[in-house]
C-alpha cells in the first residue's frame, strides 16, 4: 500500500506540473494576444515614454544633450518646432494655442502668440515654418481654430504673420481647410499638420482624411469632389494658387500638390533633387515613406502600404483625368510604429555618411531611424531583412534604427549649426552631435 500510494502521488503531482503549465501556457498567450489587440486597437496612441537615463544615439562617435529640458513651463504636448537663428526656436502648445519663443536654453516670459485652438483629438497649433523675405521675418502657422472659448473647430487653417518686436502680428489667412467629420460620432481626428517652405519659395502643408472622409480625394470616385483634405496643399506666401494647378484648375483642386494621404506628422524636401518625401500613418499597420512627385496619389483610401497583386491603379483608384499617379511607397512598416516627423539632414557636420540622408521619428517606440538613398536618389538603399523594403518585425529594422529611448518624436530640424534637434512630445528638446 505505502508503495502505491508513492506511485500514485507521483502521478498526482505530475499530473498537476502538467496541468499548471498548459493553464500558465493559455495565461501567457492570452496576455500577448491582449497585447497584441492593444497595439491594433490604439494604433499610433501607444505612446513611448523617454527613457529615464536620456535617449541615446547608436553611433558612438556621436552624443545626445539636452538643449531645453520642460520641468513643466511648457505645456504638453508640444508639437512643432522652427529655428529663428542660432539657439532661437519657436515651439508650439498644441491646447493652449502658443506659440513659444527659447533662446539659449531659456524659455522667454511671454509668448509670441496665443490665439483660441480646438484641442479635440488631434486639433490645435500643429505646424510652423519660418522665412526671411524683403527685410521681414515672415512665420507660417498651421492649426484648428476655435472660437474664443476653445469650444467647436472653426478650420483646420494656414496663416502667415509677421515677427514684429517679440509679437506675431498681421495675420494673412492662406488656406482654409475642413476640421470636422462629415460622420456623425466620428473623432475628428487625422488633421496632418506639418507645414514647410519649398524650394521654389512656396508654402506647403499636408492634411488627412480629417475624420475618416470618403471622397474623390480619397479615391472614392463616386465620393464628394475634393475638399481640401486627403492630401499637401500648395500655395505662394501671399495665399495664391501656384500656376495653373498639377490636376486640375479649380478651387481647391487646383492647390493639390499629392492626394490620397491617410494622415501624416512628417514632410521634407530632398536638398539635393528637391524632391519631396512624406511619412504617412496607417490605420492598424502598414506605415509608410514615400516619395512624392507632382500629382503623387499615395492611394488611401483604397490601398495602403504594398498593394495586392489584382490591383490596378488605373481602374482602382481616382486619377483626375490621368493626371494623378500613384507610386507604392518606398518603405513600409508591417507593425505600426506611428511614423512622425521626416527632415533631410543638409550637413556633414554629424559624419558624411549621414549627409542628406533621412531622419524619421516615431510615437509608438521612441526610436529615431535613419535612411540612405540609392544613387539616383530615387529610392532607398536597403539591404538585407530590409531589401523588400518592408519591415515585417521590428528585428528586421535594426540597420535603420539610429537612437533610441527619446519616447514621442513630434518633430526634427536641422539647425543653423548644422546640427540635428529633436523635439519630444513632453517638450524636451535634444541636440546630436
Amino acid at each position: 500500500m505505502p508503495e502505491f500510494r508513492s506511485k500514485s502521488n507521483s502521478r498526482v503531482v505530475f499530473s498537476t506540473i502538467i496541468l499548471v503549465s498548459l493553464v500558465l501556457s493559455l495565461i501567457v498567450l492570452n496576455l500577448n494576444n491582449f497585447n497584441y489587440q492593444f497595439q491594433k486597437v490604439s494604433g499610433a496612441y501607444v505612446k513611448a515614454r523617454p527613457i529615464s537615463g536620456g535617449p541615446s544615439v547608436i553611433d558612438p562617435n556621436l552624443k545626445v544633450e539636452v538643449v531645453f529640458k520642460n520641468s513643466g513651463k511648457l505645456e504638453t504636448p508640444t508639437t512643432s518646432m522652427a529655428f529663428l537663428g542660432p539657439d532661437d526656436i519657436l515651439v508650439l502648445e498644441k491646447n493652449e494655442g502658443r506659440v513659444q519663443r527659447i533662446i539659449n536654453g531659456q524659455l522667454q516670459s511671454k509668448p509670441l502668440l496665443e490665439v483660441p485652438v480646438g484641442n479635440e483629438v488631434e486639433w490645435g497649433m500643429l505646424g510652423i515654418a519660418t522665412t526671411k523675405n524683403a527685410g521681414k521675418i515672415y512665420v507660417f502657422l498651421y492649426y484648428t481654430e476655435a472660437e474664443a472659448d476653445g469650444k467647436g473647430g472653426l478650420g483646420n487653417r494656414l496663416y502667415r504673420y509677421e515677427l514684429v518686436n517679440d509679437k506675431l502680428v498681421n495675420p494673412l489667412l492662406l488656406l482654409d481647410m475642413p476640421a470636422t467629420s462629415l460622420q456623425k460620432g466620428q473623432e475628428n481626428n487625422h488633421d496632418g499638420g506639418k507645414v514647410l517652405i519649398g524650394p521654389d519659395r512656396n508654402v506647403y502643408v499636408v492634411i488627412g482624411d480629417v475624420g475618416s472622409r470618403n471622397g474623390q480625394a480619397q479615391n472614392n470616385e463616386g465620393g464628394d469632389p475634393v475638399d481640401g483634405t486627403s492630401g499637401i496643399l500648395r500655395v505662394t506666401q501671399e495665399g495664391q494658387p501656384v500656376g495653373e494647378g498639377i490636376l486640375g484648375d479649380t478651387i481647391p483642386l487646383r492647390l493639390y500638390y499629392a492626394y490620397g494621404i491617410r494622415n501624416s506628422f512628417g514632410f521634407d524636401f530632398d536638398p539635393v533633387t528637391g524632391s519631396l518625401w512624406d511619412t504617412e500613418n496607417g490605420a492598424n499597420d502598414k506605415d509608410e515613406i514615400n516619395l512624392v512627385k507632382p500629382g503623387f496619389n499615395s492611394g488611401w483610401s483604397q490601398v495602403m502600404g504594398f498593394p495586392p497583386k489584382r490591383f490596378n491603379p488605373e481602374n482602382d483608384l481616382v486619377n483626375f483625368d490621368g493626371k494623378g499617379h500613384y507610386n507604392d511607397p518606398q518603405f513600409v512598416w508591417k507593425q505600426t510604429i506611428g511614423p512622425t516627423a521626416l527632415q533631410f539632414l543638409n550637413s556633414a557636420n554629424l559624419g558624411k555618411q549621414y549627409e542628406n540622408t533621412i531622419f524619421v521619428g516615431d510615437v509608438n517606440t521612441g526610436n529615431l531611424y535613419n535612411f540612405k538613398l540609392n544613387a539616383d536618389r530615387t529610392g532607398l538603399l536597403l539591404e538585407g531583412p530590409l531589401a523588400d523594403h518592408m519591415s515585417d518585425t521590428p528585428d528586421e529594422e535594426q540597420s535603420v534604427i539610429f537612437g533610441e529611448g527619446f519616447g514621442v518624436i513630434t518633430d526634427i530640424k536641422v539647425g543653423p549649426d548644422g546640427y540635428l534637434y529633436v523635439l519630444g512630445f513632453g517638450g524636451t528638446i535634444y541636440r546630436i552631435s
